[in-house]
């Protein structure tokens, strides 16, 4: 199949990431409320969360560079497999221990799911497509995001939270494995074109040195770890502020809802602000919202808060997977993707270890005010970003003709 050819592809995948994100987002919260239910303190609900990232850490490079050279296992079938099995083997744990062995397979599925729907939405989308096809490629992420929560808040609650907790994720369960309804064949083809177009390993320094790679890695980093804690640990302030578990999801998925908004919406902003200027601005923006949700402040406000921080996260994910994929040198993209995703993983582990243990010795606020100057440092990097990042390996002959239409267009 061609880039930019038939989007039936980009559809089915839209709708098996909807169901997988929806799995992991209905069971994140309901893990924090069944660990809050087996005794965990702040510091354990910090552990938790970023055991969830600690096997993908140390996957996430070897699965992009089997991806880019052809040798990879079906990852999206696999992943909502293993979506599907942690969250229902934690409903049925019955130690914080177990939940956190099967919160990490949790999210090894998740990461093998993303790296493989990437470099389906990156090989298969041409240059000009590449914002407007990850960012409607991410709208099913935000679909999990919006429908997960809602379903966890109807589900837990009255004196029983372990019980209604683990029902949660059993129902998670069930809804991530429909996703494979709409996976058949949909890699198969795929595969067999990177197979021939496989080509010599290029070297992770290579990568990471390429302008423009590291800016989107961190960038994504501050983003998705905006949007983890938030929904690790929005409970936990629901509960010392007396907000009820079904007001929680109704503001997690208020923030989800806004960030499809802004996906949908992000053509036109595009051609408005510019990539590097509508990266910094949402980021800033993030970063003061980011921080005022440490105020005391009502339910209300909340919510237009979080509507409005929803909206600014919307950006960062789809902007900067593209400005990895056109940065990276050719063969490797599928293996810079991963390390995008290996900086995520890691702001997962490091931003929830962190948030536990500022929230153990400042309370449970204080963890948004360390997102708000990671988003802020985020800014100043998106500022300062190219862009449009030119790989490394580009063709001389390409890079000689596009600087001298440069130089007819500015006169120089």
């Amino acid at each position: 199949m061609a880039p930019g050819g038939n989007r039936g592809w980009l559809l089915r995948l839209v709708i098996a990431f909807s169901f997988a994100q929806g799995a992991v987002s209905m069971a994140r919260p309901a893990v924090s409320y069944r660990a809050l239910a087996l005794g965990a303190d702040e510091r354990a609900i910090g552990v938790i969360a970023g055991v969830y990232a600690l096997l993908p850490l140390f996957a996430a490079v070897p699965l992009g560079r089997r991806t880019d050279h052809g040798r990879c296992a079906p990852l999206l079938p696999v992943g909502v497999v293993l979506i599907s099995g942690g969250c229902a083997m934690s409903g049925l744990a019955n130690s914080l221990w177990a939940m956190a062995i099967w919160s990490g397979v949790m999210g090894l599925g998740h990461l093998c799911f993303v790296i493989g729907a990437q470099s389906l939405v990156a090989r298969q989308s041409a240059p000009h497509e590449q914002d407007r096809n990850f960012g409607h490629f991410t709208i099913g992420a935000s679909l999990g995001q919006l429908i997960g929560p809602i379903a966890a808040g109807a589900l837990i609650g009255g004196r029983d939270m372990a019980g209604t907790s683990a029902l949660a994720l059993l129902v998670a369960g069930a809804g991530g494995a429909v996703a494979l309804t709409s996976l058949w064949r949909i890699e198969r083809r795929t595969t067999a074109r990177s197979r021939k177009e496989r080509g010599d390993r290029v070297p992770v320094q290579r990568i990471l040195r390429a302008r423009g790679v590291p800016a989107g890695i961190f960038i994504s980093l501050a983003v998705l770890s905006a949007t983890d804690i938030l929904t690790a640990y929005l409970p936990v302030v629901g509960e010392h502020r007396g907000i009820a578990p079904s007001v929680i999801g109704l503001l997690l998925s208020l923030r989800a809802a806004a960030t499809i908004a802004c996906r949908l919406v992000l053509t036109p902003l595009l051609r408005l602000l510019g990539r590097s200027l509508l990266l910094t601005v949402t980021c800033l923006l993030a970063a003061l919202l980011c921080a005022g949700i440490a105020l005391p402040v009502p339910v209300w406000g909340l919510a237009l808060m979080l509507a409005v921080l929803g909206f600014c996260l919307g950006v960062g994910q789809p902007l900067s997977m593209t400005t990895v994929v056109q940065a990276a040198p050719d063969g490797a993209r599928s293996t810079a993707l991963a390390l995008r995703l290996t900086g995520n993983r890691l702001g997962q582990v490091a931003a929830p270890a962190s948030a536990g243990l500022i929230a153990g010795l400042a309370g449970v606020a204080a963890p948004f005010v360390m997102l708000g100057a990671l988003l802020l440092l985020s800014a100043g990097i998106a500022l300062r970003a190219p862009a449009r990042p030119v790989a490394e390996s580009e063709d001389p002959g390409e890079r000689g003709r596009s600087r001298s239409v440069l130089r007819r267009k500015s006169g120089i």
